[in-house]
């Protein structure tokens, strides 16, 4: 059996705050709330690394860790994991600073998210090669 991961794979693309009304009716932030984040983070990654518009196409391999709790900060982080034609997959991990310091960092969730490159008129482009 591998460890889980002590530290964040990929690089940091976006950091909130988990809020009270950002919350499910058992007081942990929704899940719903947390998937977004993490499609905001993958889709970023995706518009700079394909240089324009991208869209999310598909989520696979979503694992919940541990919930989020009111008051964490969250980071995502994103690794890109291939590159195709004129897709791109990202994995994307949430992780959780909590405590008084902020400095225990918890990994809440993680998930490999596939976004295609588009133009103007919203259809697939090609992603230019790694520069």
């Amino acid at each position: 059996m591998s460890e889980l991961p002590t530290e964040p794979r990929g690089v940091p693309v976006i950091r909130t705050l988990a809020m009270p009304k950002d919350t499910n009716p058992s007081g942990d932030i929704f899940g719903g709330w947390l998937l977004s984040q993490m499609d905001m983070a993958g889709g970023l990654a995706a518009w700079e690394r394909s240089a324009g518009r991208a869209v999310t196409v598909g989520i696979e391999a979503m694992s919940f860790h541990s919930p989020v709790k009111v008051g964490d900060i969250l980071s995502c982080y994103v690794e890109v994991v291939a590159v195709g034609t004129t897709s791109m997959r990202m994995r994307v991990e949430a992780w959780a600073s909590r405590g008084p310091d902020r400095k225990h960092q918890v990994r809440v969730t993680e998930g490999v998210f596939t976004y295609v490159a588009i133009d103007a008129q919203g259809c697939k482009r090609a992603v230019p090669p790694t520069p």
